[in-house]
């Protein structure tokens, strides 16, 4: 199949104003993408309804009070001061701690206390004296000048072992003679400061901004990762001034970075934080469509959708092998990989601990290269971290190209040499060495304007890494569903 004569290819981006427009029925629309023509019907049910007015209304009261979330329709540059929203210093999520410090106890302290001054490894065994105490509150009285919230952190995030294994239950009673280890970042300030970025602009108006994320960028500052984000480039688009929150954990990569999970970020903590307008998040490896609030009102009505998951959004990917059955749902919670805390995991055991509910929806769309790979549409019914990342890899799809959940390029060829000609596997293999990212598109949105009411629909398509290994998969044999 010629791409160059693909609509979905050749079009721009579009917007649809109304349900009624087919082309956000994203089973015609990936149809299309697979042979240009369809059968098929879907209907978009409308998102307005009496009980998300009432959760808006809700949600608007606390904006008003909080007063925390930036306007970004309203700011200018007079006004900077504004822009320090952090009232109270929350952290962000950490792996490693790269700096640590300890002072001895003074006199004035509980006897083998230390005192947190920058970043601090607290590595000792309980003693006879403390009996069975809850693990954070044991942590709390032996480092002083932290915050309970803080030690409770560092235990959810992976930070705390007691003889040798990592616990992240804050309430895990601790005994006499049990070694703890833990590990407690340093506070800094984290910014995010107007960058020249070039974005691609799917619409704007005085309210809302959608945008084309391109693959490999980050979607607001973080540890790690203090520029070059989207945030950074829309603070510049609309000449806004620096962003700064006052304290943040550092010395160690943020994996909320690539998170999407949509309850976190519609929580009113979010709001003071160096994401202006940030509502929901892609993967740094994703690429597609996001929607930026540009005022508080915008913000308050767009994180009610996501929190009621009305927001419509549909993804494409290349997957190794192909699904059984070819379309189904999957609910299965997802919570971090014990094993490997950079990575999610679908977690089907009774005592899941940390894990969320999940659910997806998956169907396949084209069956390539004589099995070995497939065109896959997703809907999300929630929004979690990796969501689509981890459930494939649960029914043993991993994505092509996802090395962090087994689609690595060795998996992918090993699928396809026995399926087809010998011919096609060297200009594969260079095209999966350069694609570095997992071949997962946000292909489609739709949500309602949190001004006019109307439903308002988006599309854009794959860009041309996801394109290339698509057409290469396609010259291997193909076979629609």
């Amino acid at each position: 199949m010629d791409l160059n004569n693909d609509p979905i290819y050749c079009s721009k981006a579009k917007a649809h104003n109304n349900s009624s427009n087919t082309l956000y029925s994203t089973s015609v629309y990936l149809l299309q993408l697979a042979s240009g023509s369809t059968d098929m019907k879907t209907e978009v049910q409308p998102t307005v309804s009496s009980t998300l007015d009432k959760h808006i209304t809700k949600s608007n009261r606390k904006f008003e009070r909080s007063k925390r979330m930036l306007s970004i329709s309203s700011v200018s540059r007079c006004s900077a001061p504004s822009f320090f929203l952090s009232q109270k210093p929350t952290a962000s999520r950490l792996l490693t701690v790269h700096s640590s410090s300890t002072r001895e106890p003074n006199s004035n302290q509980h006897p083998g206390q230390r005192i947190n001054y920058s970043g601090v490894k607290l590595e000792e065994s309980v003693d006879s004296k403390s009996g069975k105490s809850r693990l954070d509150s044991w942590i709390s009285s032996r480092i002083s000048g932290i915050s309970r919230a803080r030690v409770q952190f560092s235990i959810k995030s992976g930070l705390v072992s007691v003889n040798g294994k990592v616990i992240d239950k804050v309430s895990h009673n601790v005994k006499a003679g049990d070694k703890v280890i833990c590990v407690i970042s340093e506070l800094q300030p984290l910014r995010a400061e107007p960058e020249n970025i070039p974005l691609d602009i799917v619409y704007e108006d005085e309210n809302v901004l959608v945008v084309n994320k391109p693959a490999h960028m980050v979607v607001h500052p973080a540890p790690g990762n203090a520029t070059g984000t989207l945030v950074n480039g829309i603070l510049h688009h609309c000449s806004l001034p620096t962003v700064l929150r006052q304290e943040v954990l550092s010395g160690a990569e943020d994996v909320s970075d690539d998170d999407d999970d949509d309850e976190g970020l519609c929580s009113s903590s979010y709001a003071a934080s160096v994401r202006p307008g940030i509502v929901h998040r892609l993967d740094k490896g994703t690429s597609g469509l996001l929607v930026v609030a540009k005022d508080e009102h915008s913000h308050a009505h767009l994180s009610e959708q996501f929190k009621l998951h009305t927001i419509k959004r549909v993804y494409v990917s290349l997957t190794c092998g192909v699904p059984a059955p070819m379309a189904g749902r999957i609910d299965v919670p997802i919570g971090r990989d014990v094993s490997n805390r950079i990575r999610m995991a679908a977690i089907v055991e009774p005592n899941r601990g940390q894990a969320r509910h999940a659910a997806s929806r998956y169907k396949v769309i084209e069956i390539l290269a004589g099995g070995g790979s497939a065109l896959v549409e997703w809907r999300l019914e929630t929004g979690r971290t990796h969501q689509i990342r981890a459930h494939a890899k649960y029914i043993g799809i991993p994505l092509l190209g996802d090395e962090v959940y087994g689609g690595t390029q060795n998996m992918a060829l090993s699928l396809l040499r026995s399926r087809t000609q010998p011919g096609c596997h060297r200009q594969l293999s260079l095209s999966l060495s350069g694609l570095e990212r997992p071949c997962l598109h946000a292909l489609a949105l739709g949500f309602t304007h949190p001004c006019t009411g109307k439903e308002i629909h988006f599309s854009c398509p794959p860009p041309p890494d996801f394109t290339e290994i698509l057409s290469q998969l396609r010259e291997m044999g193909t076979e629609k569903v």
